[in-house]
């Protein structure tokens, strides 16, 4: 069975952590970055697949404010053989959403399946990074 772990902001840290780090805010997650070695090919898989629009600055920056919902995004520790971060997207049909990725030359690893009232896929894009796709 695997294990998770929620990361939840309602957390109340030691007073040791208070001390270093202020207990004012939960320190959320407000940046991504997807490493690629052939860039062009990499934006476009994610401007078709997500309609995320990236500017021409040399690091391709995606414009701020997906569209996640308020309060933003949760997150969860999860042991694993491997280590790595995972990028949950949220989209409007999942079977479409997979099709694509295979199209634009991407892999489904695993197709979606109904969990707990949500339905998730888990695909690669074309150089390998693990994504999985959530519809609610």
């Amino acid at each position: 069975m695997t294990k998770l772990v929620s990361v939840c902001s309602s957390r109340r840290v030691s007073a040791k952590e208070d001390e270093r780090m202020g207990s004012d805010w939960a320190r959320p997650v407000v940046h991504f970055q997807i490493t690629a070695r052939d860039l062009p090919k990499q934006a476009e898989f994610y401007r078709r697949l997500f309609q995320w629009e990236s500017g021409e600055d040399g690091l391709t920056s995606f414009a701020s404010g997906l569209g996640g919902p308020e309060p933003g995004p949760g997150g969860n520790f999860r042991a694993g053989a491997e280590s790595g971060i995972q990028l949950f997207i949220q989209v409007r049909d999942i079977e479409a959403t997979t099709q694509l990725a295979a199209e634009l030359g991407g892999r489904v690893k695993r197709a979606p399946v109904l969990t707990g009232g949500v339905t998730y896929a888990f695909i690669e894009d074309p150089e390998g990074n693990g994504l999985a796709l959530v519809q609610q």
